[in-house]
């Protein structure tokens, strides 16, 4: 004979059986139906303290901590063309507690490392393309020359007799450079420094003729007159030097560069992660403070889908990899 059950014997008789359940459940659940970040959030960055890459991370990380309560670290991984930091992340699970933030770097390193152990477009999944610069063309003031079309110029009645400097093989500065070159057909040595102040020292001092260079750290040495800047490779001049031509109107439309930065994790990470991480950097990218602080390394936010990032990414390969072919540059 069957007896009727109150409300309360049922939740008790049940209660244990259902909590076995959900535990199962959730055990048995991939690991993109849980909960994100299932620990600390790592921004790993393949530069040293300071520069963009590092500084972009510092900013939008430190929005992440306060916006979204995670827990948040940038790591500092320089070296190897990238590939160092690019490496530790591939090390890490693919649970997209662990972002690579790249850069125009991290694209050429595949083309100037062509033993390197992994794919960049294959092991990574992008996240988002977080920010975009530009670089500023500059000349030491005893360079005879006061634009682009002069030193392109000067350049070609001195084969090889000048010199442009850079922070290291397969920098911005050096990749730039080098598509300078090509496509204004002059000749010009490259010579690399593993600082940047030695750079910036030696072409104060006269001994390099130019260097394409991040903005930020060069606004007051052309204001003072110690620098002559003759363009900006962006396709609209920047705020911080209104009165530096754009490459384009300089006559270089092909020479418009972005000097950007993104961020990626490791292939397999589950889509939820991914969307999330994009929608709370997009986020980010949207509050006045954080378009502040990047307008003052002179930066400017991006945003947008992974989707479009990846497109981004791919053609930046293809592109950087046929100047560095064309160039010849070879790194041990």
């Amino acid at each position: 004979m069957e007896t009727s059950m109150t409300p309360r014997q049922f939740s008790q008789r049940t209660a244990l059986p259902i909590a076995a359940v959900a535990l199962l459940m959730a055990s048995s659940l991939p690991i993109s139906a849980q909960s994100f970040p299932s620990g600390t959030v790592r921004f790993v960055a393949p530069n040293s303290a300071s520069t963009p890459p590092d500084i972009i991370s510092r900013i939008i990380s430190k929005e992440l901590a306060e916006s979204e309560g995670w827990r948040v670290v940038v790591e500092n991984r320089p070296g190897g063309v990238t590939t160092i930091a690019a490496t530790d992340v591939l090390n890490q699970p693919a649970d997209g507690n662990s972002l690579y933030a790249m850069s125009v770097p991290s694209v050429a390193a595949p083309s100037l490392l062509p033993k390197i152990a992994f794919d960049l477009d294959k092991d990574f999944d992008p996240v988002i393309k977080a920010t975009v610069s530009y670089n500023v063309l500059v000349v030491n003031p005893s360079v005879p020359a006061t634009t682009v079309a002069e030193l392109v110029a000067l350049l070609k009645s001195q084969r090889d007799k000048l010199t442009f400097s850079s922070g290291g093989f397969g920098t911005p500065a050096h990749l730039i450079g080098e598509q300078f070159k090509q496509q204004t057909g002059t000749r010009a040595q490259h010579v690399p420094y593993a600082q940047f102040s030695q750079a910036i020292g030696d072409l104060l001092n006269g001994t390099n003729a130019f260097q394409f260079i991040t903005i930020l750290p060069v606004v007051d040495l052309i204001k003072t007159g110690k620098l002559r800047a003759l363009a900006v490779t962006g396709p609209k001049r920047v705020p911080t030097l209104p009165d530096v031509p754009t490459i384009v109107e300089a006559g270089y439309p092909s020479l418009v560069v972005e000097d950007w930065t993104g961020f990626a994790v490791k292939h397999g990470t589950p889509k939820e992660a991914v969307t999330q991480l994009n929608a709370a950097i997009n986020k980010a990218l949207q509050r006045p403070s954080v378009r502040e602080a990047l307008g003052k390394i002179g930066a400017e936010a991006a945003g947008g889908t992974p989707e479009q990032f990846g497109r981004m990414v791919g053609d930046q390969i293809t592109h950087w990899h046929q100047v560095v072919s064309d160039a010849g540059i070879k790194v041990e």
